[in-house]
């Protein structure tokens, strides 16, 4: 019987990618606009390669392009890239579509609920309380609090450990097989592969289970549990 639902937190409940994408280019042009005498493409091209080098949740992207370029920061145009880069993020930082919906009928299931992100903890309950989730989870496992990486075992049996529940009584949902799927197979919970935030383009994801709205969690549970309605 499973009692307890974990979710990966970007591209599983939240849009990471696209949110992330509408900033950086709203950052972009507001940058050039401030006087960053870079082709638009360019700016682009060494943004990814910070990223690639330093990580998706590297928070001085910015600072570090403009040091690249000036070997100092010019503020004024680093401020620019940085309003415009945080209105658009609170603009499209908004849950998938049936995410609280779900949430809220797996609360009135009696599933006990936790997230498992390699987001930094700082960056992960920023998210999390921005979409009003902060008080709807049991529990938080963050990069911090293991220091290990999906799909790594580490993650997962600690968020088991807080929820206090046996691998085999807990389901996993997320978005990237190779780590949410991988690892949580890997201690013995049952997992679910998040299609719809898929950004791999990925054929195969070896999950017990494959949906395209977060709200097929719900028929998914009451089989395993074998609800009738």
């Amino acid at each position: 019987m499973i009692k307890a639902v974990v979710f990966d937190l970007d591209n599983t409940l939240v849009d990471f990618m696209a949110m992330k994408s509408q900033s950086i280019d709203a950052a972009i042009n507001a940058m050039i606009d401030a006087g960053l005498k870079l082709s638009r493409k360019e700016i682009q091209s060494r943004i990814d390669v910070i990223y690639k080098e330093r990580g998706i949740e590297f928070q001085s992207v910015f600072d570090q392009l403009l040091y690249d370029e000036f070997k100092k920061v010019d503020y004024k145009i680093l401020s620019a890239g940085v309003i415009a880069y945080r209105r658009v993020r609170e603009a499209t930082l908004v849950p998938y579509p049936h995410v609280y919906k779900t949430l809220m009928e797996l609360v009135k299931m009696g599933m006990k609920l936790g997230v498992v992100s390699d987001a930094p903890a700082k960056e992960a309950w920023l998210r999390l309380t921005y979409l009003n989730f902060q008080n709807i989870f049991d529990h938080v496992v963050t990069f911090e609090d293991t220091g290990i990486k999906k799909p790594n075992a580490a993650p997962f049996k600690k968020i088991l450990e807080l929820l206090r529940v046996e691998p085999s009584a807990s389901l996993m949902i997320g978005d990237w097989a190779e780590r949410d799927v991988v690892g949580a197979a890997k201690v013995g919970m049952k997992t679910v592969f998040a299609r719809y935030g898929d950004t791999f383009d990925t054929v195969e994801s070896k999950a017990d289970y494959e949906i395209d709205d977060i709200q097929e969690l719900i028929e998914i549970l009451m089989n395993e549990n074998k609800i009738r309605v």
